[in-house]
């Protein structure tokens, strides 16, 4: 059976909701899988192939780096019962166990401190809360770029930002070294297309595009049409609550961070200064 692809105007138009919705100027195929991104939290037993596997790396290699200086790692987490306790760490989510593989992306450092360490250098910068956003950026861009070749290849993907709820005990599971930091998982495998993953709509460009200066007082208007456009997603998946209280919800208290507001603590137990 041959599977309709929508039009570049509906692939646009389900990202945003849009009513009145326009043919984008130029489109490629790259456009189109960064369009219909969703995150899939049901999965089909299938395994992910160590080939496939390898392309993903790849793929997420080919990312931006600061300096080249490569400060992230990746690791392939396929054991059923590791997958089962990595699971329960962040916070019970099924799909960890289910999908047939998690990747947790660490900030790496200790690569580069092995390498001063060979060679007598001295690594002072290292030490700076700059360098540790580099780590946690180069980690996120290589991560998105698995992201985009997986979902390119008809795989499903999740973020899991629980990873970083108990960090020491995640940290002990995965046998890192001081230096190196989950920064998060990512789940990959074949969506059940039982669960009808829909792509869900995100605030107007004018809430978030901003010409020349910040724009603060206009973004009131573009949020409260965009409350009405994630109503009728919210709707379709059985949710009550609004964009505007589920975001506010989240950053209520410390509490609703799940263990997350540790993060400095944390990462200051497992060697980064962050001076």
């Amino acid at each position: 059976m041959t599977q309709t692809v929508p039009s570049p105007a509906h692939a646009v138009q389900q990202r945003y909701r849009d009513p009145d919705p326009t043919e984008p100027a130029e489109w490629n195929p790259v456009l189109q899988v960064l369009h219909e991104h969703r995150s899939v939290r049901r999965y089909l037993a299938d395994p992910v192939s160590d080939d496939t596997l390898r392309l993903l790396i790849s793929a997420a290699q080919s990312a931006p780096t600061s300096s080249n200086l490569q400060v992230w790692s990746v690791i392939a987490v396929r054991d059923p019962a590791r997958k089962a306790r990595l699971a329960a760490l962040a916070g019970g989510q099924a799909h960890i166990e289910q999908a047939p593989v998690l990747l947790v992306f660490t900030a790496d450092f200790a690569r580069l401190r092995q390498l001063a360490e060979d060679h007598e250098a001295p690594l002072a910068g290292a030490d700076y809360l700059e360098s540790s956003y580099v780590g946690f950026i180069d980690a996120a861009l290589a991560a998105q770029n698995a992201v985009v070749a997986a979902e390119s290849l008809g795989l499903g993907t999740v973020y899991i930002g629980a990873i970083r709820n108990n960090p020491e005990q995640v940290a002990a599971e995965l046998k890192l070294p001081e230096q190196v930091f989950a920064v998060f998982g990512l789940v990959v495998g074949h969506p059940d297309p039982s669960e009808d993953a829909r792509v869900k709509p995100r605030l107007p460009q004018p809430a978030v595009l901003h010409h020349e200066t910040y724009d603060l007082p206009t973004q009131r208007t573009h949020v409260a049409a965009y409350e009405d456009r994630i109503a009728e997603f919210y709707a379709e998946q059985r949710l009550s609550h609004s964009w505007t209280e589920r975001v506010l919800a989240r950053l209520a208290s410390a509490a609703s961070l799940n263990g997350r507001h540790r993060l400095r603590e944390s990462l200051a137990n497992h060697g980064f200064r962050l001076h």
